[in-house]
């Protein structure tokens, strides 16, 4: 069976959604951030060196990183759900790896410039102008689409969740209309709500 080392309120979320999506069985590991820090444990790092989640147990290899998980657990074990069509291959590529590579950088630096308060005044402009750049590209790409790629859900989707929802938690989405309905439509897939009761609480994006 597959394990999932799960950490509250972060990325493997949408990894107990992808496993749900394909219908596998799987074990939840739970790990909750250090109240002070926000930080992983240290447990963690028995199960792989850099200590981060998510980590996917699968027939004895440690995957690690979202987007390598989300494309090994689809070809391993997805008998061609979630994948793209062979022509929507370079945009399905684009995205999943979009998502992490670009997308969540001013997300993440928006995390940490909130933490230092008015030292962080001198990069706050060019943090909120990247973030204005990727939020209304996406906004773009979802004008008349229900999905990232073709007509159906992909992992594309499943990766990209976690950066608007991250978004979303910011109030970053208010005035993206298209943003927001695509994803309402992620969270009330039925998928995606088992993944919320296997994963426990989690406030991203709701």
């Amino acid at each position: 069976m597959l394990k999932v080392h799960h950490l509250s309120e972060s990325r493997s979320q949408r990894i107990l959604w992808l496993l749900e999506e394909l219908g596998l069985d799987y074990e939840v590991v739970r790990y909750e951030r250090d109240p002070k820090t926000g930080f992983a444990p240290p447990e963690l790092k028995a199960v792989h060196p850099l200590g981060k989640s998510p980590l996917v147990e699968d027939d004895g290899r440690v995957l690690a990183e979202s987007g390598a998980i989300i494309e090994s657990l689809i070809r391993k074990h997805g008998q061609g759900r979630l994948s793209p069509a062979p022509e929507d291959l370079d945009r399905y590529t684009h995205f999943l790896h979009y998502a992490e590579g670009s997308a969540m950088l001013p997300i993440v630096q928006l995390l940490y410039v909130k933490r230092l308060g008015d030292a962080a005044a001198p990069i706050k402009p060019r943090i909120d102008s990247e973030l204005k750049n990727h939020l209304d590209y996406l906004e773009g790409v979802l004008q008349g689409r229900e999905y990232l790629v073709g007509n159906g859900l992909t992992g594309a989707d499943i990766q990209l969740s976690f950066v608007l929802e991250a978004a979303k938690s910011f109030r970053l989405l208010a005035a993206l209309p298209n943003l927001t309905a695509y994803l309402d439509r992620l969270h009330a897939r039925p998928a995606y709500q088992r993944a919320l009761e296997r994963g426990g609480p989690y406030k991203m994006g709701r």
